[in-house]
């Protein structure tokens, strides 16, 4: 059977004061009435049945997960006791499916981008399945060609093509500074990290056994309560703080002997940030985004402007800034300044504690 996994347990910082502790920003619904989580879920409904989707999150947020989506089983929202980084979200998912079924095929997704259009992401998960299993020793992941010089994003050297838009992978580059990225752009062999993989369970597993053992032997626990038909909670809480956090790339993909990668031909956007909103949400003439029910904006261009209630937004003779309301909290910031914003929580959190976070 195929089955898909979206991890879903950042929070997400750079949307304060909308996204909180206890309100990742997975969960907010800024996209035409939605939010990120769902439109991953659609995405996936025409490639696995409804009960193969999982989705792995804070053990905090599951609750607001079932809320929000109410045809998923509940029984498929696995709640981590902590965050301990996406090499042991999928340690967990894999040890869980391989339960149900030792011979399923694994696909992992985020929670955090829009992919568009979904017909051209649906062909590039399609491809990744069927290489799955024609080799089904390698792990595979997504590439996306790049746009421009991203420092922020690592990258893949694309090698030998082994079938339509499947490759070797040469290797897995980190951030880099801007004139590498340029030139991994300008080379045409490098692509965006997608941080999204599809292996078979049975090769992933064992991947996670060679290279980072201990966590999988700290989950057996949880991996054999699941397989006798009881509760592993109290063994997933006594196991995950003790796991090393580390990401699936630094823990398995850039030491693994068979990596593969496909090419996603689609508009990968990632909105981890409020200038982010204008890639993915309507503009309005003046080219702001306004994600408000009482909203009015003179005189102004280029803003972010973003309340949930009724609460009135009136914008004047304002450029390139982000206005986001909150019931408790109002960010007023120029868009350039928007990278700050982890550090704005944390004036904020040095002041006034956990109040506002």
């Amino acid at each position: 059977m195929q089955y898909a996994v979206i991890m879903a347990g950042g929070a997400g910082k750079r949307l304060w004061p909308l996204s909180r502790v206890m309100r990742p920003k997975q969960l907010l619904p800024l996209i035409d009435g939605r939010c990120l989580l769902e439109m991953a879920v659609e995405r996936l409904m025409n490639l696995f049945d409804i009960d193969k989707i999982w989705v792995v999150t804070n053990a905090e947020y599951a609750d607001q997960v079932a809320a929000t989506l109410p045809n998923l089983p509940v029984e498929n929202i696995i709640g981590e006791p902590e965050g301990r980084d996406t090499a042991n979200a999928i340690a967990l998912a894999a040890s869980l499916i391989r339960v149900k079924d030792p011979q399923a095929t694994m696909a992992v997704f985020t929670a955090d981008h829009v992919i568009r259009p979904v017909d051209a992401f649906a062909a590039a998960v399609r491809t990744a399945m069927e290489a799955a299993q024609q080799h089904p020793d390698a792990l595979l992941t997504f590439g996306i060609r790049p746009t421009w010089p991203h420092t922020g994003l690592g990258y893949i050297h694309f090698g030998k093509a082994l079938a339509d838009d499947v490759h070797e992978v040469e290797g897995f580059k980190e951030k880099p500074d801007h004139q590498t990225a340029r030139q991994y752009v300008e080379s045409g062999q490098y692509y965006w990290n997608s941080g999204m993989f599809v292996w078979q369970v049975q090769a992933i597993c064992q991947a996670l056994e060679q290279f980072l053992g201990e966590s999988m032997s700290k989950l057996q626990p949880v991996a054999q309560a699941a397989l006798e038909g009881k509760d592993y909670t109290e063994a997933l809480e006594e196991a995950y703080p003790s796991l090393e956090k580390i990401s699936i790339d630094y823990a398995v993909m850039e030491k693994a002997q068979k990596v593969l990668v496909v090419e996603l031909k689609a508009d990968w956007l990632d909105v981890g940030s409020w200038p982010a909103l204008s890639d993915v949400c309507a503009l309005d003439g003046s080219g702001n985004v306004v994600v408000a029910k009482n909203c009015t904006v003179v005189d102004s261009f280029r803003n972010v402007v973003v309340t949930e209630d009724d609460h009135l937004l009136a914008i004047l003779g304002m450029d390139d800034c982000i206005i986001v309301h909150s019931p408790d909290a109002t960010l007023v910031c120029n868009k350039s300044d928007s990278q700050r914003l982890k550090d704005m929580v944390g004036y904020v959190e040095e002041r006034y504690g956990k109040k506002y976070l």
